[in-house]
């Protein structure tokens, strides 16, 4: 943990839905930084464990409701507030609202369990993925790190990065494989991205 807050820290907040195994891991990258941290956690679920593993962390974390999302601008506010470099989507389930987007441009990615544009779109994500993916008997798989627009899975994609689906491949032994490269690069793409801005 850093003792000194450094006022030029860059900001990066993260919007999850779930478990939280990206969210924490890119947690843990940057607590060793002191040019980044995961300033706050944003979660549409109440129950999501990525809020507990936020506050073990000593990070700010925000239960929202869909009104406080799209209608309030509640959430809105609260970002603007603290201004993040970065908001970054690790499995996050709802299509992010076009208010938000125009305030941040370009300050928001997500990451998807598939190579875009395949395997994308509304209903499109964790293991219904990988069950596609082995029913298709497709050859490879991977992981797309993108820009966030209007549309599920549609942005302007940064990064892709590929693993092989081999004969004996189940969904299940195919999403191990895709965390590994999730836990890889995802970090590496936002630090790279905030030494870019």
């Amino acid at each position: 943990m850093n003792h000194l807050k450094n006022t030029d820290q860059k900001k990066i907040v993260i919007f999850a839905s779930g478990t939280g195994t990206n969210a924490e891991n890119i947690i843990k990258f940057f607590q060793k930084s002191s040019q980044a941290a995961v300033v706050a956690v944003f979660s549409n679920k109440r129950s999501a464990k990525v809020l507990r593993k936020a506050h073990n962390h000593n990070i700010k974390a925000l239960h929202f409701d869909r009104d406080a999302l799209y209608n309030s601008n509640e959430v809105l506010h609260i970002l603007q507030d603290i201004n993040p470099d970065l908001i970054v989507l690790a499995g996050f389930m709802w299509i992010f609202p076009a208010n938000i987007i125009k305030k941040f441009p370009d300050k928001i990615i997500n990451i998807h369990p598939a190579l875009l544009p395949r395997y994308g779109g509304k209903g499109m994500y964790g293991m219904k993925v990988h069950q596609k993916i082995i029913e298709n008997k497709e050859k490879e798989s991977g992981i797309s790190i993108h820009y966030v627009n209007e549309k599920y899975d549609e942005g302007e994609i940064i990064l892709q990065a590929r693993t092989q689906v081999l004969e004996g491949d189940t969904p299940e032994s195919l999403a191990e494989k895709i965390h590994q490269l999730e836990y890889k690069h995802f970090p590496e793409v936002i630090q790279q991205l905030l030494e870019e801005k």
